[in-house]
Formats: C-alpha cells, structure tokens, sequence
C-alpha cells in the first residue's frame, strides 16, 4: 500500500511542477487528460516555467486574449469552434502579468477549427474563441516566448 501511494505521489508531481523549469519527464495518466478535457479536473496537465500543457473544454464563447510572453499551441481533439486571431486588440484589461483578456478584434483573421486541427499563436497576438455552437475540447501547449536578439 505505501508504495502504491508512493507512486501515486510520484505521479502528481511530475504533473504539477509549479515555479521551475521542466527537467524530467512529466507524465500524465489517461484518466487525468480524459477528466481535464471533460472540465472535470484542473485544466493544466503540466505546469513550469518553460513549458504549460493544459487540457481545456468550452461549450460557449470566450474572451479575447493576448499573451505578451507566451506562444500558445492549440490542437482540436473534438467539436468545432469559430476562432478568430491577428489584427488589434480594441479594449482589454490587465488579468495578470503579461496578460489581457476581453474587448474585440479589430482586423483579425476567422478560422473554422474542428477536430485535428492546430493552430500556433505567437506571444503578442490576439485571439478569440468567438463562437462554440456546441462544445469543443482541445490541448493547449504553452511556450515562453524567446527575448528578442541583442542589437
């Protein structure tokens, strides 16, 4: 029995890795990514300062968001969504370091997204889950963007 637990502990640290970089393998059991695209568990599968894996379902509309220092990796593993990314962010509030969420875009491109599609976000750019006509689930892999080249 202690050893199970001992394992079971195991496998939530290297799951949950807060505050450092990812220097190990994080693995994540099936039942816990079922549950994360389901919403019914924390959303962030993997979580350090080099990387963040989140599963993540929606059955309605988003905000718009933009990361300052992060790039986002989407991958679609079901349902459909109308996505909207590019152009400027018109409005938006500070929700957290390097981060703004709500107002519209202005001048955006609209992307139809549906199962086994992914689509790369660059840090700096907003985007929008605009319309959800009925639910959609789907990874989202978090990158720290690179510091700009020294001149």
């Amino acid at each position: 029995m202690k050893l199970l637990f001992a394992f079971a502990l195991s496998l939530c640290a290297a799951a949950w890795l807060p505050a450092a970089d990812l220097t190990a393998v994080a693995y994540v059991p099936a039942p816990k990514v079922d549950a994360a695209l389901a919403h019914k568990a924390d959303l962030y599968l993997v979580k350090a300062d080099n990387v963040g894996v989140e599963g993540n379902y929606r059955d309605k509309a988003g905000n718009v968001e933009l990361h300052e220092a992060l790039t986002d990796v989407f991958y679609v593993t079901s349902g459909e969504c109308t996505f909207v990314a590019g152009g400027k962010l018109k409005g938006g509030e500070p929700s957290g370091p390097g981060q703004i969420r709500g107002g519209t875009i202005e001048g955006g491109t609209t992307y139809h997204l549906s199962k086994g599609d992914v689509i790369v976000i660059p840090a700096g750019i907003p985007h929008w889950f605009k319309e959800v006509p009925a639910a959609i689930s789907y990874y989202v892999v978090k990158v720290p963007a690179a510091p700009a080249p020294k001149k």
